[in-house]
């Protein structure tokens, strides 16, 4: 007789997301049992406890490992899966979203569970800064700082923080002075923004790395050069439309590696906190297998 299949694991952390994880995985695990999967049902009340069941669920053996949540879950779960083989599928339910939408994945949770059950793959590249894998943009300019001063903002809740955010850190808009070594070719440059894609899009859709393609083996290296305040925020809605690929300020390298050192900055990659420049980014070609 044939083994029977391996179950596929459904990881929620009910407390991010304001709740929506949670909301979302009431829709899927029902609509992925019915289906006739076997699911392993994880729910992590801390990140930690996630990230635990999560190791534990890979090392004895899923089929998948399928993130329910924003694109922290989807992140944390990335940890656990990148170069091992075992699946990453994602029920987005967060505010941005970015590797969902990459991956051209429903927005509802029972569409999303419909892809988890026909089970397509596909092979992706990933960025790695020491031991953290990332999936979509490393931020590590203008982006960065608004990322960092909304996490440490308790008031207002939800999208409005990072308006509230944005609008703070323009005020104190200054060009940094940053070396990038471009597979070990050095170039200095004065900059507001620079960021480090394997695919186009972070933030719920702002196109920094345009034209990026996530499995080709190579990182793109974007960088805005010096722009004042009513410059950047006329460019702004361009990253929305990828447009901002032809303003004089824009520069676009593709590599293997690159090292980014400037001061005063804080990356984050998918959104999470990786740690203050200088950092050296590697690609891992072929490291992640996605249902989409």
């Amino acid at each position: 007789m044939p083994d029977a299949p391996r179950p596929i694991a459904l990881l929620t952390h009910p407390g991010a997301g304001r709740g929506r994880g949670a909301r979302a995985r009431a829709v899927a695990l029902p609509r992925l049992r019915d289906a006739g999967l076997e699911v392993l049902d994880l729910v992590g009340g801390t990140a930690e406890e996630a990230a635990g069941l999560a190791r534990e669920a890979v090392a004895a053996g899923v089929r998948s490992l399928v993130a329910c949540g924003g694109d922290g879950t989807v992140h944390l779960a990335l940890q656990q899966v990148a170069g091992t083989g075992v699946a990453l599928g994602v029920v987005p339910a967060g505010t941005g979203n970015d590797l969902a939408r990459e991956l051209g994945l429903p927005t509802d949770p029972a569409g999303a569970a419909d892809r988890i059950v026909a089970d397509r793959r596909r092979t992706l590249d990933l960025g790695r800064v020491g031991d953290v894998w990332f999936a979509t943009v490393l931020a590590c300019g203008f982006d960065a700082l608004v990322a960092e001063r909304a996490d440490r903002m308790t008031w207002p809740r939800g999208a409005a923080r990072y308006v509230v955010a944005t609008a703070v850190e323009l005020r104190r808009l200054t060009p940094r002075h940053y070396t990038l070594a471009l597979d070990g070719r050095v170039e200095h440059v004065e900059a507001v923004l620079a960021a480090v894609g394997n695919t186009s899009s972070f933030g719920g859709g702002l196109r920094i790395t345009e034209g990026a393609v996530p499995d080709d083996g190579l990182l793109d290296v974007v960088v805005v050069r010096t722009l004042s305040r009513t410059g950047l925020v006329r460019a702004f809605p361009g990253l929305y439309r990828g447009t901002h690929t032809q303003h004089p300020q824009y520069e676009h390298h593709r590599v293997r590696s690159v090292t980014v050192a400037a001061a005063g900055i804080t990356a984050y990659a998918d959104g999470e906190p990786i740690g203050p420049l200088p950092l050296t980014v590697t690609a891992a070609p072929g490291a992640l297998t996605v249902v989409a």
